[in-house]
């Protein structure tokens, strides 16, 4: 690998660091600053905090892993370090996709408008549904430390491949990969599912709405409609920004599995970092709290800056 591609590829995946720390430090200043002021903490809020932490830590390890994978691979082939940074990015990413996944249910319960019992039923205990669907972290975390050796042996053997004098065990250690690969995505199908499910509820729910307020000849401009939409692209945002993720993390293991190059390894990393940092910013457009925040302090970084 050449030291022109390491120090691009160290660059952008700073860059992107930099990027989402941004976004998700601003999110988590901004709440903890509105939660010393008014000594109450919505359900929101908490939900858009821990987001921003975790998804802090998670860019932190990313990067962390981008470093080493340029400088010196070989710290992965004790095992120790590979299955350390592989058990903390897996937490990280799952608490960050189940809280994301809370949030998308907590803006159905708050915005959408349905007349179905059940519905009525959960949005009367909004707070306990959330807090329910936050323990699934935990269980996909249980399942998830069943199957971390593969994704761990993947990173020990690329560094042993000199050691291999037979095939069968690298096939044994592909085929017991991609069983823990397929075991692994299939942890994340239901805060998908429920984030998809969200999405296409709020839709429902905006349609119907559009449809009372045009009989009613009262336009479809009010503030539900705009909370609609505001909602809906987040969701959006954060399931196509996800697809993106699961479909490179896919490719990108099949391909380094194959070939063993750390090229493919970095490009995966940098498009890992998309996730993480770019929801967040979709987050503040959403959201009139954070983006008025965001406004007031975009003119005193360019002040600083110009000083």
């Amino acid at each position: 690998m050449s030291t022109g591609t390491k120090i691009s590829f160290l660059v952008l995946a700073t860059g992107e660091l930099v990027l989402g720390m941004l976004g998700n430090g601003l999110i988590g200043l901004v709440n903890c600053i509105e939660w010393m002021k008014s000594r109450k903490v919505s359900s929101a809020d908490f939900i858009l905090t821990s987001l921003a932490m975790a998804r802090i830590v998670q860019l932190w390890i990313t990067l962390f892993d981008a470093f080493i994978t340029a400088l010196n691979p070989h710290l992965y082939v004790t095992g120790i370090l590979a299955n350390l940074v592989t058990i903390l990015w897996a937490l990280t990413h799952h608490l960050t996709t189940w809280l994301a996944a809370c949030l998308s249910i907590f803006y159905l319960l708050k915005i959408a408008n349905f007349n179905h019992f059940f519905f009525l039923w959960l949005k009367a205990r909004m707070n306990r549904v959330v807090l329910v669907l936050s323990l699934g972290f935990l269980f996909s975390v249980s399942v998830t430390f069943l199957i971390l050796e593969g994704f761990g042996e993947l990173r020990i053997n690329t560094f042993h491949e000199h050691e291999r004098n037979m095939t069968v065990p690298f096939v044994v250690c592909e085929i017991f990969y991609f069983k823990s690969l397929t075991l692994f995505s299939l942890t994340f199908v239901i805060p998908f599912l429920l984030s998809l499910t969200s999405l296409l509820l709020l839709l429902l729910s905006l349609v119907r709405h559009t449809k009372n307020m045009q009989l009613n000849s009262m336009g479809s401009g009010d503030s539900s409609t705009e909370a609609h939409k505001r909602a809906m692209k987040v969701v959006t945002t954060f399931l196509i920004l996800f697809i993106i993720y699961f479909i490179s993390t896919v490719i990108g293991s099949w391909i380094f599995l194959k070939v063993q190059s750390y090229e493919v390894l970095m490009c995966f990393v940098v498009i890992s970092t998309v996730f993480p940092s770019g929801h967040s910013f979709i987050i503040i457009l959403g959201n009139r709290k954070l983006r008025q925040s965001s406004l007031s302090v975009l003119p005193c970084i360019r002040c600083q800056s110009q000083d």
